[in-house]
């Protein structure tokens, strides 16, 4: 029941508080040689700069992308700006926009008549936001006050696909990664293996089917990786939803730190 309730309040923060709980994020661009990528970040309450405060990077799906620096806080851009949230962990949250043409991996998707089918890299390809990925976190390193030991990453859908992506081109940056309904080449676990991960995904989901989170599983587990993986019964693509009503997904996540 408490589970439902918190969903509830999630749906209803869609309307009214969303706006408000969006302020919190300021908006900013990261600019390098080879890009800009517009971000959000939002700071802890009471923020001090002589603290250190763990950072979580969220990576948005395909729905989002665009240039309006607005589109990549629809899903978990109020949830993580809850009073009650910020209160209990406080942290620096940073949301980047992938560009309207762009995509946070490489990966061919193809929906045939017989469903949906996707091919991941084995190998280091270049992408271009991955590249701006790395540069914007680099950068915020060097800005605030962040403590390394608690870095995190997390996404959805293509951000999801981007989180796998971008531990396997960083493995020893971050402490813990969640991905919800996501998917990578299982032949990457070997890069993947050195952090703890939460993997989300419901088992009719029709865009991104819930067999590219079972391999990642089922791979990482043949390496004895840190893994859990949670399972939504019935529920499509939006399993997001009830990922972020999880009131475990938190505490989970910021009790990780660097080994």
């Amino acid at each position: 029941m408490r589970i439902k309730s918190l969903i509830v309040l999630l749906l209803l923060s869609s309307f009214g508080g969303l706006a408000q709980g969006l302020e919190l994020y300021k908006k900013e661009t990261y600019i390098s040689k080879n890009g800009e990528l517009p971000y959000r970040i939002m700071l802890p309450k009471h923020y001090n700069p002589e603290i250190s405060y763990p950072m979580l990077v969220f990576l948005h799906g395909s729905g989002e992308r665009g240039n309006d620096n607005t589109s990549q806080l629809k899903h978990g851009g109020a949830f993580f700006a809850s009073d009650s949230i910020r209160t209990k962990f406080p942290a620096i949250v940073v949301f980047p926009q992938c560009s309207a043409q762009g995509y946070w991996v490489n990966r061919d998707y193809n929906q045939t008549p017989e469903g949906v089918t996707i091919d991941f890299p084995r190998r280091n390809t270049y992408r271009l936001e991955q590249t701006l990925l790395e540069g914007l976190i680099k950068a915020l390193l060097k800005s605030y006050p962040v403590d390394t030991d608690r870095l995190y990453i997390g996404g959805l859908s293509m951000g999801a696909m981007g989180t796998f992506e971008l531990v396997r081109r960083n493995p020893k940056l971050f402490a813990a990664a969640f991905a919800i309904c996501g998917g990578a080449n299982p032949a990457i676990a070997g890069k993947l293996d050195r952090l703890p991960w939460w993997i989300f995904h419901g088992d009719a989901d029709q865009v991104v089917p819930i067999r590219y989170s079972e391999q990642m599983v089922e791979a990482l587990k043949r390496l004895d990786a840190d893994v859990q993986f949670t399972v939504y019964p019935g529920v499509d693509h939006d399993s997001w939803t009830p990922t972020f009503a999880n009131p475990d997904l938190l505490h989970w996540l910021f009790a990780q730190t660097k080994e």
